[in-house]
């Protein structure tokens, strides 16, 4: 039988996040007063929302009285999806971010520093990025091996999606007034 509190919480919780078709994260326990804070973080390809979180609360709750994996001990239970800040550990994680801009900070053997690029495909060995371009120059291709990376984040753009309505809307006006010269 397993040994330490978290193996026993996800042994008891994974089958519960497998059935509904999303990934156990990660299962944190912290004290919070006399109190103790159980975390536990659940995704998808298709990301997580709220309903689902409240619906696996529910099970969770049920599964977590009967059986008393936190020791008698009271416990606040959250159940939620990652945060934009969360670090990129796993496959999956990669691929969930593809056409995110991520930043990447490589192992010594890779030659160190740190990359910012988009990422655009995702394979068993590594990501395919396109870094942008500096000072008006095209933007490049670039391939990192899983190994290459010592720790990496999706970077937060907030201006992300007005940037792709003005390329959208700037390509359809140059579309309209190529038609009214014609």
């Amino acid at each position: 039988m397993s040994t330490t509190q978290s193996e026993r919480l996800r042994a008891l919780l994974e089958p519960l996040v497998s059935k509904k078709g999303l990934d156990l994260e990660e299962i944190e326990v912290t004290p919070a007063g006399r109190r103790r804070v159980l975390r536990v973080v659940v995704d998808s390809d298709d990301g997580v929302e709220l309903d689902m979180c409240a619906e696996l609360s529910r099970a969770f709750s049920e599964v977590l009285d009967e059986s008393d994996p936190m020791g008698g001990n009271p416990y606040v239970l959250e159940v939620t999806s990652p945060g934009a800040d969360r670090p990129l550990t796993e496959q999956r994680h990669y691929r969930r971010a593809v056409g995110r801009l991520v930043k990447a900070n490589l192992t010594e053997a890779a030659g160190g520093g740190e990359v910012t690029a988009r990422v655009t495909g995702v394979d068993d060995e590594g990501i395919d990025l396109e870094v942008p371009g500096v000072k008006g120059r095209k933007p490049t291709a670039r391939r990192l091996a899983f190994d290459d990376i010592a720790k990496a984040r999706v970077e937060i753009e907030f201006n992300r999606k007005a940037a792709e309505k003005r390329a959208q809307h700037g390509s359809a006006a140059a579309d309209d007034e190529g038609k009214e010269e014609a």
